[in-house]
Parts: structure tokens; sequence; C-alpha cells
């Protein structure tokens, strides 16, 4: 038998959305800090002969300061197949990952003040 394997397809909106292939009948639990947190839906998926959709609504009390990690494991093997991890909070306000989003929403404005500048003056 194959081996299970969960690839993500999206995470959208506190959404998880991925592929079970290799799985029997299983459930799939999410695990945070040792506990279970919440089961995903698996049905069979519609263009796949053998593979299964898992979709997964996050809880919101996962949601904290510092990095959580929630982890996806079958009932069947007791493997964890995926893992989510989401970072937040005053801890990371200093995070290179947000000064750069920062700069980058920065950068925008800067860029569209100065094309309305070059517009409104007529120059390029």
């Amino acid at each position: 038998m194959m081996a299970e394997a969960l690839v993500r397809t999206t995470l959208q909106a506190g959404r998880y959305e991925g592929v079970l292939t290799g799985a029997g009948q299983t459930e799939i639990e999410a695990l945070h800090k040792g506990r279970i947190v919440g089961v995903a839906q698996v049905t069979k998926h519609p263009d796949e002969p053998g593979a299964m959709n898992v979709t997964l609504d996050l809880p919101a009390d996962v949601l904290s300061d510092g990095v959580q990690v929630v982890g996806l494991r079958s009932t069947a093997t007791g493997d964890v197949l995926d893992r989510v991890t989401l970072m937040a909070g005053t801890a990371l306000d200093e995070d290179i990952r947000g000064e750069l989003t920062l700069l980058r929403e920065e950068l925008e404005m800067l860029k569209r003040a100065f094309r309305r500048h070059c517009a409104d003056t007529g120059e390029d």
C-alpha cells in the first residue's frame, strides 16, 4: 500500500485545503500543543481516483502571540502529514518579514503619488 501523503492546495481566510493520497478510511486531526483542536472534513476528490479532498477551518483559539504550529495527523497511521505555521503578535513586530511588508506598502504608496504628480504636471 502506498504511504499517505497530504499536499496543501490553499490556505485562505483560515481554511486549509489539501489533497490526500494513499489513504484508506482515515480522519485527519488538527493538533496544537498536543491537543486535538479540530477534525478535517475528508471527501472524495472529483477528478483524481483514490484521492481525497481535505478541508479544515482552523480554530481561532490557535491564533496568539508568537509562532504557533498546527499539525495535521492521520488517525489511521498516527503520522503528521502536514503542518501549518502561524506567526503573530507584538513579538514579531520587529521581524524582518513584517518590516519588508511595510516597506513594500510604502513603496507602492510613493509610486502612486509620483504617478499622480506626473499626470498633474504632464511630465513622465
